[in-house]
């Protein structure tokens, strides 16, 4: 088995990334966090859509997060996880992979896209399938700073290696090079 997490921030342009990457790599598949945190959110009446599961009070989403990091660790074969390093709660920054829910999925390295904040925030404003918070650009930076500093913690906390992967606009296709670099 092989466990890549993808992280970053939302309009980073991780699913884009990760999703061209295991097109491009035989034997690899996508798994993301948010839809199936909703499947089971519904199936618990938890939430309707996506964008409400991080507006829930955060000891229902750590609850959420043990059921889905659960449900994660039974999956078998070579898999990346698209997931966010932290979430912005109504409560504040919340981790996206508490030390028992990273230490469920056993990765094997953590890739975190970035981007630059101009490019971001354009993103997340042309973004029509998702309902996202609107950030200024200091309340992302602080957001990303935040996952800075979370990063750093889930690497040593699991032993897993980090690659920063820059996907600024118009360089898709090198970041998703480097992502398929750790796709072996």
């Amino acid at each position: 088995m092989a466990v890549i997490i993808v992280l970053g921030a939302p309009g980073a342009g991780k699913t884009t990334v990760l999703t061209k990457a295991a097109e491009q790599s035989p034997g690899w598949r996508v798994i993301t966090w948010g839809d199936r945190a909703l499947e089971i959110a519904k199936a618990k009446g938890l939430a309707k859509e996506r964008d409400e599961i991080r507006k829930l009070p955060v000891a229902k989403q750590a609850e959420l997060q043990r059921m889905v990091a659960d449900s994660l660790a039974n999956e078998k074969g070579k898999w990346m996880l698209d997931t966010h390093c932290s979430i912005n709660t109504p409560e504040g920054y919340y981790p996206g992979l508490p030390f028992k829910v990273l230490e469920k999925l056993k990765a094997d390295a953590l890739a975190y896209v970035n981007a630059p904040v101009e490019d971001v925030m354009r993103r997340r404003k042309t973004d029509t399938s998702r309902a996202r918070d609107a950030q200024g650009r200091k309340e992302l930076e602080e957001h990303l700073a935040v996952n800075r500093a979370l990063l750093g913690a889930y690497s040593a906390f699991s032993g897993a290696p980090v690659m920063i992967i820059e996907n600024a606009d118009g360089k898709l296709d090198e970041a998703v090079a480097k992502l398929k670099g750790l796709l072996r």
